[in-house]
């Protein structure tokens, strides 16, 4: 089975020194058929927006991917996974157990006051909020990266190549609708698990 082409990973970018998750990531994406494109910005602080999120296997995919490129990432998840025998695996992987009935205003100030306090903080999360089809993405992910001061990467997850493909990098404005038709454009062509998903309309 032929290796995946990686792609280079920058001196500012967290990483966790995993050589046996390095190992283990890299064998999965082979066995699955996956790969990557495009590159890794050169990041230390940052919001990374991922999908279409349409299955439970965009969480396979994402942590194959994380731990095949050793990086170092924090993630929001539902915070019904980190009960019982996946609390710890969530928690090493670096999940943020988040409350979806909680009023949404808390986690951008909790995930601002999160990136003040680090030196190095890359958060992924889904703009859908969820699995099921929806309209338009949430906005929080603009609202903390606005609030903490920090660029927006985005990273989609097409099962049309099985590709990760990495692709353009804003810095966020007041202009929301003008920041998040460049995602619009990037994800319009990514095709979820099961389906396409409808991203944020400009």
């Amino acid at each position: 089975m032929a290796s995946i082409s990686l792609p280079e990973i920058g001196s500012a970018v967290p990483t966790r020194g995993w050589r046996w998750g390095r190992i283990l990531g890299r064998l999965i994406l082979k066995v699955i058929g996956w790969r990557f494109a495009g590159q890794v910005p050169n990041l230390s602080k940052g919001v990374i927006i991922v999908a279409p999120h349409t299955s439970n296997w965009d969480f396979i995919v994402g942590a194959a991917a994380m731990l095949a490129l050793d990086l170092k990432l924090r993630f929001l998840g539902k915070h019904t996974l980190f009960s019982g025998l996946l609390a710890p695996m969530m928690r090493a992987l670096g999940g943020i157990p988040v409350d979806r009935s909680r009023p949404g205003g808390g986690i951008v100030e909790e995930m601002a006051r999160l990136f003040e306090g680090a030196d190095e903080l890359l958060l992924a999360l889904s703009p859908e909020g969820t699995r099921s089809s929806v309209d338009r993405w949430k906005t929080g992910f603009h609202r903390i990266a606005c609030t903490a001061g920090v660029p927006i990467m985005a990273v989609a997850l097409d099962y049309g190549p099985r590709e990760i493909r990495f692709g353009p990098l804003v810095d966020p404005s007041d202009d929301i609708d003008r920041d998040i038709s460049v995602f619009v454009d990037f994800f319009s062509t990514a095709r979820g698990r099961n389906g396409k998903t409808k991203p944020a309309s400009e």
